[in-house]
Formats: structure tokens, sequence, C-alpha cells
């Protein structure tokens, strides 16, 4: 993404009437099927949706409603990435909009990636799914080196990796030191939370 100018130019999303409107599990992931042909790129998504969700309940005390928020978010945050990367978050911030939905989902989305988009994480939502997004990439490529995949995997081995650059080097670990610095939980926490779920995760 380095070379394209995807800054937004707004910090404002969606209409605060349409506070908690949100889109079924279902249509999201219909949606996601119809945007994102590759499979890869699909499963990043669904990691990060189910992350989210896991995080929501488990660690901010969410209830269900607000764990779809959380989910839904993760789920559709590449959304328009892969047809349209010059134009990536804009397309489904702009669609997502369209369709009325909660402008926390919509900012959260806007905002995982402050670096590229200049839109700054807020809330806690917000700032998990900066935090999760590299990480998750980054932990799911050390699983598929590993013959046993997450099977084993210790928040050490992971820690040695990303001390080396060559490893997974389109993985920005400035982005992932910042986001960990956004939040009261250790990076040691947030790699062992997302060994936990990810691994479930098909």
């Amino acid at each position: 993404m380095s070379s394209l100018n995807l800054a937004l130019g707004r910090s404002k999303f969606g209409n605060p009437g349409n506070r908690d409107r949100l889109i079924t599990l279902a249509d999201a992931v219909a949606l996601l099927d119809e945007w994102v042909p590759n499979e890869r790129l699909r499963l990043h998504m669904r990691q990060i949706g189910s992350l989210m969700k896991a995080w929501a309940l488990e660690k901010e005390g969410a209830d269900a409603q607000t764990a779809l928020k959380w989910q839904l978010a993760g789920l559709l945050h590449d959304a328009d990435w892969e047809k349209h990367p010059e134009s990536h978050c804009r397309i489904i911030i702009e669609k997502l909009e369209e369709m009325n939905i909660d402008p926390e989902v919509i900012h959260c989305i806007a905002s995982h990636s402050p670096r590229y988009f200049g839109v700054e994480p807020e809330n806690a939502m917000d700032k998990m799914i900066y935090a999760f997004d590299e990480l998750s990439g980054f932990i799911h490529a050390s699983a598929l080196i590993r013959p046993t995949r997450y099977e084993g995997m210790d928040v050490k081995g992971i820690l040695k990796k990303l001390k080396t650059p060559s490893f997974a080097a389109q993985v920005s670990r400035d982005d992932i030191n910042d986001a960990i610095s956004r939040i009261d939980h250790p990076l040691e926490e947030i790699i062992q939370f997302v060994i936990d779920h990810q691994k479930e995760v098909q």
C-alpha cells in the first residue's frame, strides 16, 4: 500500500442516527464472498472478524449485539482491497454508509491503518482492529511454515520471528508496535490471544 495515497480526507463516517443498525452475519459473509474472490484474503478477514468478536466478549464484556458490531468491522475491513486497491477502504465505507450501518463500524474500518488512511483509532474497537490486523497475518504466516501449524506455537517463537526482518517482510513491525502502544495490553498477551483463537478459523 505504500505507493498509494489512500488518505480518506475525513474523520466522520456514517449517520449518528444509524447507531446500532447492523447487517446480519450471513449478509456480511455474502458481501465478503461477492467482493473478495481471493480465498486467502477472505480467510484473513474471517480471522480478524473472529478475533474481534472473541475480544469483545472475553475482554470487553460485550453483549451479543456489540460483539457482532466488532465482528462485522473485522470481517469487512479489507472488502474492497482486492478489486479496488487504489481506493481501498473508501469503497467499502461508502457501501456501508449507503446501507445505513452503525457509524462505529464504519469508523473502525476507516481507522484500521492510520498511517495510510489518516484516521486515528478512537475507541477500544478501533484500537483492537489496528492491533490485530498486521499481527494476525504475521502469526498465520508463521503457522504455515510449521508442520503442526498452530499446535505447539508459542509467544517466544513469534517474538523471535518479529525480530527477523526477512520473515514476512511485508508485515509492518512499525504498525504493530504503534498499535500495541495505544492499548493497555502487552504484545505478548495479544500474540497469545491470536494463537489461541485464530487456529479455529478455517
